[in-house]
Order: structure tokens, then sequence, then C-alpha cells
């Protein structure tokens, strides 16, 4: 009777706890192929997902979710660490910061794939020490259809592994150029994601191209001074440093990225300037801490994982040990955005503020090719030397513009305004058709790349001129606050001179061309009426001619000038179609 007593206890105590946190841990193998085959070869799309989904089936720590779609058919994943057990983001937000690890955008450059595989792993076992104030979150692989294109001789310059994915995607685009554009249902449904979590810190893990030098890792954070303010500054001067003292620690030596081709980087480089079509570019425009890993091509592929997987690590610790200063520094940085009336819109490199740094690289000499017969750059790994050279890490502004209190969006633009919601900009429709003072942009000059890139024949150098109007707007159309979150990101874009704008991406190109023209025989007549009763006009008129012989050679030259000047020229051309409304 006793032993009956006994058994019903124990089964009434036990229907009275809580399992649900614990999770049934089945016999999974969670060895990676990377590791089984001795640091030679990297996991398959199909490998790495179920990697995932055994993770966060045998732990309860990891979540794994699918979001949206890519070119190639499939959703992008995201995956979770969080042993809180909290999973509410909204109230761990306010005492977690959130780190958002990307892989795969070139699934070639696999280290970070096979190095967060096991970073997840480790953490959810406890054989590493896992943060207390930070979620660790991680695209397993962005580019879903250039790993699914898996071949082993596309990486001309790269040392391993055996096999991998291929740079472009399933439209062959290069991901890493669309985060601003958002030609790919990639970038999009990344858009969701990076929205979802709002993460504080960034990290794109890549492999490099370019000079030899002694060091497997180098980093690639988002350059300081564009990234501007407080922010900015901890970045440059307390995060960057924390991550190489701890690197250092761990006997992994790290350098900035080395932005040079086909030159010896002892001669000094330059920090490489991430404009928004970049993936830290794009999340500098919401406030966010970035970098881009980048290990050295030709280091052996099981030393340039494990050192990813270090550096990702120290970054973790960096991190949670400094989640308060980080999310406090965001919160100034937003509310800057929010307040300030100017915006630094471009920048130059300042050739006479560099940086000094001491460089770890390899004697080279410029020797004849055996295949040119033409001078060739050649490493020799035999002699190491460690120099002090220059690291232009400074950049000066070149370009700096109001703040407007909002802008307006004609509901035409649908493709315009469809990237905006992507990024939960805040939008009202007008209610009536309305007639409003506003600024409004006249494109003066810009120029055209004369080969295609990334889909597009890219603008740059644009110029404008501002005037006030009153232009009058239709139901419907949209009225766009600046004072909101995504302030940057609506400069950056819909500034036309920005170097990633909307118009440099060729979303406006329609304005560029007249669409009404005339017929000479008959604008003749119309002309010489103008310059009959228009004194100011005639005189304007002679003087170029006078003053510029190719004009005044030109008949068909003189009559364009003289109908661009008429009530017959079209408004719409070269009037740039989104206006500002000032402050």
């Amino acid at each position: 009777m006793k032993k009956l007593w006994l058994v019903l206890g124990i089964m009434i105590s036990l229907t009275s706890c809580d399992f649900s946190k614990y999770r049934l841990i089945k016999d999974y193998d969670f060895e990676t192929r990377f590791e089984k085959s001795g640091g030679t070869e990297t996991s398959t799309y199909a490998e790495v997902i179920k990697f995932y989904e055994n993770l966060a089936d045998a732990y309860p720590s990891i979540t794994l979710q699918e979001f949206g779609e890519t070119d190639s058919g499939l959703p992008l994943h995201l995956a979770i660490y969080n042993s809180s057990g909290e999973q509410d983001l909204e109230k761990l937000r306010k005492s977690h910061s959130f780190m958002l690890i990307n892989n795969g955008i070139h699934p070639g450059e696999s280290d970070g794939i096979d190095a967060t595989m096991m970073l997840f792993r480790d953490m959810a076992g406890d054989s590493i020490s896992s943060p207390k104030n930070t979620i660790i979150a991680t695209i397993p692989i962005y580019n879903v259809g250039g790993a699914l294109n898996r071949n082993s001789t596309s990486r001309t310059n790269q040392n391993g592994p055996k096999e991998y994915g291929f740079r472009g995607n399933a439209r062959n685009y290069d991901l890493n150029r669309d985060f601003i554009k958002a030609d790919t249902k990639n970038a999009q449904t990344f858009y969701e994601i990076f929205h979802y979590l709002n993460p504080d810190v960034f990290i794109d893990n890549h492999v490099s191209n370019g000079a030899d030098y002694q060091y497997t890792l180098t980093h690639l954070f988002t350059q300081h001074d564009k990234l501007g303010g407080n922010l900015g500054s901890y970045l440059n001067k307390k995060m960057m440093p924390a991550l190489e003292d701890s690197l250092k620690a761990k006997d992994w030596d790290i350098t900035p990225y080395v932005n040079v081709f086909n030159e010896v980087p002892e001669k000094g480089f330059t920090q490489f300037m991430d404009s928004p079509r970049y993936s830290t570019g794009y999340t500098t425009l919401w406030n966010t801490l970035g970098m881009m890993v980048e290990t050295h091509m030709l280091k052996p592929y099981d030393k340039r994982v494990r050192g990813t997987y270090e550096l990702m690590r120290s970054m973790i610790k960096i991190t949670d040990a400094e989640s308060t200063v980080i999310k406090d520094l965001r919160n100034q940085a937003r509310r800057k955005y929010l307040t300030d009336r100017s915006y630094n819109l471009k920048f130059e490199v300042d050739k006479e503020n560099p940086s000094k740094r001491n460089f770890k690289g390899f004697e080279a000499a410029n020797t004849n090719s055996e295949v040119t017969g033409q001078k060739r750059l050649k490493y020799d790994r035999e002699k190491t030397f460690t120099k002090e050279i220059d690291y232009y890490d400074n950049f000066a502004v070149t370009k700096e513009i109001d703040i407007p209190r909002a802008y307006i969006v004609p509901q035409g633009w649908w493709q315009v305004i469809d990237r905006l919601k992507m990024n939960n900009i805040k939008m009202e429709a007008l209610e009536r058709d309305t007639i409003i003072n506003v600024e409004v942009y006249k494109i003066d000059d810009f120029e055209t790349s004369e080969t295609a890139f990334e889909g597009h024949y890219l603008h740059k150098e644009t110029t404008v001129t501002k005037t006030s109007e009153e232009v009058r707007f239709r139901k419907g159309d949209y009225l766009i606050t600046t004072f909101q979150d995504g302030a940057r990101y609506l400069i950056e874009t819909l500034e036309p001179e920005a170097t990633d704008s909307f118009f440099n991406w060729n979303f406006f190109d329609t304005v560029l061309q007249q669409k009404e023209g005339f017929s000479p025989y008959v604008f003749e007549d119309i002309a010489k009426d103008m310059l009959d009763s228009n004194e100011a006009l005639r005189n304007e008129f002679e003087k170029k001619k006078r003053n510029d012989s190719e004009f005044r050679n030109n008949w068909y030259a003189q009559l364009d000038w003289l109908q661009k000047r008429s009530e017959n020229y079209e408004e719409a051309h070269l009037r740039y179609p989104i206006f500002r409304l000032p402050r």
C-alpha cells in the first residue's frame, strides 16, 4: 500500500509540473559538414536549413521562422537565439540589445554560414558562454538562389572550400548592391526582417578580394563620419578598438578592410565608403551599428571560419557589455534626426587627415609577366614586415542640405511609394485636390554610366536648382513628414543629389525625356514673334549666338533653345516629381 501511495504521489507531482520550457532532445547530429570534412567543405542550402530546424526542435532557446519570398521562390529564414524565456520582442527590446548576423549574401563567401551554425549550436548547448543582455538573430543564407547554384570554380581567387554557391542570385543580381533600390524579392523580404528586429548591431559576413597580407581577418565598419554624431564616434573610438583588442588577446590580429586593387597596401589606403546600396550603408539609415567581416581569400578555409567564429563571439561580448550604452546612443541619434535642420548628404576622403596604423604585410614587387609581357604585381610571403601606414578613415562633408518639413509624393510614382511602405514610412494621403506652395527641384545636370550596373544605368554627379512654386496636387497624393524614425532613409532616397537616391537609380528617368516636340517649320513663326515681342530674350539669344560657335551654326539647337523658353515647353521635362515642404 505504501508503494502504491508513493507511485500515486509521484504521478500527481509530475502532472502539476510545467514542462513547456523543456523539449525532448532527439538523437540529432549537430556536427557540421565543415567539421566532419576537417575544415575543407561547407554545408549545402538544404543542410543549413535542416541544421537550424533541428536546433530549434532540440533547444527552447532557438526559434526558426520563415519570412516572405526570394527570387528563387523560397523564403528567407530567421533563426533567433534567446535564452531569456521571454518571447515578446517588444518587451525584450526594453531590456536587451538585438544583433542581426547576415550570411551568404555572396554564397561563395561561405565562412559566416559555417561559423554561425557552430556559434548557435554552441550557445544553445552551453559549450560557450551566452549573452545575458543580447538577443542574437541570423539569416542563415540570404542569397538562396546563389546558394543553390553550387560550383567549385567561380571563386578564382579563393582558397576553399571545395564547393560553394554563386555570387549572383536567382536573377543574377549582386544582393549587396540592392539594399536601397530593392529590385529583388530578397531585399524586400530583408526589409521585413530588419524592421521586425530593429537590430542595434548588424554583422554581414564576407570574404575579401584585393591585396595579399598577413591577416586572416579584416573589418569593415560603417564609415563613422557618415553614421555621424555620438553614435559614429562611439563606433570609431570605442567599439572598433574593443573588437581589435579582444581579438588580439585571442591571437587573432585584425586590420581594417584593405581597400586597394592591384596596389600594395603599405602605400596607404582609404576606408571603404558604404553607401546605402550596401547592407551596412542601408542599416546606417536606421542608426544601427554595422560592420562587414572580410576574411582574407587566400588563407585556408578552416582558419577563415574559425576567425569569423571568434570575431562574432567578441562582437557579442562587446554588445552584451555595452547594451545600455548602445541603446541610449541609438535613441540619441533617432532624436537628432527628428530635430536637426540640416543633413550631411555627401562626403569625400579627407586626404589631409589620415590615421596611422601598424600594418602586417608581405613584400611585393612589380616583375615581368610571363603571360602578358607587361609588369605584374607579385607578393613574397617569405618576406614579412610591419610598417606604419596611412589609413584614410576620415571623410569631409561636401554637400549639406536643409531638411524639409515633409515630402509630397504624387500617387503615380507607386514604385517609390511601395518601397517607402516596405520600410514602415508613415504617410498620409491628401483628402482632396489642393494647391500647395512647395519647393521644386529642376534637374540641372547629371552623368550616366555607359555600361549596365545591376540592371541600371546609374546616374551620378547630379545637380539641381530649387524654386518655390504653387503646385496642384490630387486627392490620394502622399504627404510624408520627416518627423519620423525613417527620416534618414527618406532623405537618402528622395533627395536626387544623394549618392544612392531613387533618382540616381533611374526611378524617375521618364522625366528626363521631353514628351512633346515641335515641327521646325511651324515653330519658326512662333520663335520670330517671341523675339520681336521680348527684348530681353532677344538680347540673350543674340549673346549666346555670338559666344557659342557650335550653337551659332546649329539652327535646330537655336529653335530648341527658344522652344524651351516658350509657353509650349512642358513643365514636366527635367522637373523632379517629388516636392518639398520647407520648415
